[in-house]
């Protein structure tokens, strides 16, 4: 397994909207894998393929407190959504910030499996915030782009400031805030 390089806003590339997995083999498991490695290391809860520059639908997270329960969901799709709540959010390409977000706290999702199998869950809570927040990233949109203009542009500015001081690029294995992160 390998750690990957996470890309950071305002990285371009977190833009690019993703396209459906197509073969489900053991490169894909692999990249399963390295995901996982790298969500677990972060440390986050969630992590989508477009964080670490790979374009396919796929995202991994483990919202469980021992983090010991990783799942893969692939080519996934949003069934239903209820309840809305507002809580603070992060994420791995926008590191040490957390801002109120508002998501549905409960969904229905049907996916795939790293082998390929269909499956349906009803998520709540934090699993249900994370599915959502990684689906934006697979469509090409972060957090911060549900905040002000003014805001999105504090937030850019502070992390470039925070790269050019720890003499970084755009993709980090910078140190990370203790809290896990989407």
């Amino acid at each position: 397994m390998a750690l990957l390089p996470i890309l950071e806003f305002p990285d371009t590339r977190l833009r690019i909207r993703a396209k459906p997995v197509e073969h489900f083999d053991a490169q894909l498991r692999q990249l399963i894998a390295d995901m996982v490695e790298t969500m677990y290391a972060a440390p986050g809860v969630g992590l989508a393929g477009t964080q670490v520059n790979v374009h396919r639908h796929i995202f991994v997270m483990d919202t469980s407190a021992e983090k010991n329960d990783p799942q893969a969901y692939i080519n996934t799709e949003i069934l239903e959504r209820d309840e809305i709540q507002v809580a603070e959010e992060g994420c791995l390409s926008v590191p040490t910030i957390f801002e109120p977000i508002r998501r549905a706290t409960r969904v229905r999702v049907r996916a795939r499996d790293a082998d390929g199998a269909l499956f349906e869950r009803e998520l709540t809570g934090l699993a249900a915030v994370c599915v959502q927040h990684e689906m934006d990233h697979l469509a090409g949109k972060l957090f911060v782009d549900y905040l002000t203009a003014l805001k999105r542009e504090r937030i850019r500015r502070r992390l470039e400031k925070e790269r050019r001081e720890r003499g970084g690029s755009a993709s980090s294995s910078s140190p990370r805030s203790a809290e896990p992160a989407l």
